[in-house]
């Protein structure tokens, strides 16, 4: 059962300029959370970017002209994030790993980091398939 209150929806146009509304608009809310220290906000704000920007390039890889919808819900214990496209749909089992720390192809990988960085930056993260493309479910636990 989801107990979850959804704070903010927020449509934006599949387009890079747009992201940053996205980031401001999560910064916004995080900051009223009770338990989202500054640290965090700064871990979340990048997650989220990361989180969009795949979203919108899924969108504009198939010439899709829905908007990228965010949403930001608590509960007592958790402020989640969700972003969802309606892109081909993504399996990040899919992605090839990236190069080791020691190899030299690693100092030549400029993209795909951002789903490392996402894991790395929240406390728990969902991609889930819909009807539509592919939720992502950023988590932040409340200290």
């Amino acid at each position: 059962m989801d107990t979850s209150q959804e704070l903010v929806r927020l449509e934006i146009p599949a387009q890079p300029a747009f992201v940053g509304v996205a980031r401001t608009v999560v910064a916004a809310v995080a900051t009223s959370v009770p338990g989202i220290d500054d640290d965090r906000l700064e871990d979340l704000r990048i997650a989220v970017s990361e989180a969009c920007t795949n979203a919108v390039e899924a969108h504009q890889a198939v010439g899709m002209h829905q908007r990228v919808v965010l949403r930001c819900l608590l509960d007592t214990a958790t402020l989640e994030i969700r972003v969802e496209d309606s892109g081909n749909g993504f399996d990040p089992a899919a992605v090839p790993p990236r190069p080791p720390v020691d190899d030299p192809a690693h100092l030549r990988a400029e993209r795909g980091w951002g789903l490392q960085l996402i894991r790395a930056l929240v406390d728990d993260v969902r991609f889930l398939p819909t009807s539509e493309g592919t939720a992502v479910h950023l988590t932040m636990r409340r200290i």
